[in-house]
């Protein structure tokens, strides 16, 4: 099957698991994909991802959601660059989520990386997705 915006079919498929409480979940690998979950995961959102390879040569990422006290670390996700309308932020215009305490995750010319990675390393980029 073809998805036309991988990152907001991963996304969908976080807040769908999230929401029925699911400690796992798999989607379609991808390196962008493969990007983003290594930054939710290196910010605490998520437990752990790793690729699995079918023998009809598929590949997979599974995802293990984190959970404190019964609820989903992730309370909120949400695309921010769609295929229809790419959203470009300089370092200086980058947004701060939830005065810090939630992250953009931007794509720039050195990585996928969270906010305040892009603005330690100077760069911006196209503002994939928020999280908090």
């Amino acid at each position: 099957m073809s998805v036309n915006d991988p990152i907001g079919d991963l996304i969908t498929r976080i807040r769908n698991a999230g929401m029925r409480k699911k400690s796992k979940l798999s989607a379609p690998n991808s390196r962008l994909r493969a990007s983003v979950l290594e930054v939710l995961k290196s910010e605490g959102y998520i437990r752990d991802f790793a690729t699995v390879e079918h023998k009809d040569g598929r590949n997979e990422v599974e995802i293990e959601l984190k959970y404190f006290e019964g609820e989903p670390a992730i309370r909120e996700i949400e695309r921010v660059s769609k295929p229809g309308r790419r959203v470009y932020a300089s370092v200086k215009n980058l947004p701060r989520i939830n005065n810090g305490l939630g992250i953009a995750i931007v794509s720039t010319p050195k990585g996928v990386m969270a906010d305040h990675a892009a603005r330690d390393a100077n760069v911006g980029g196209e503002i994939l997705l928020t999280v908090f």
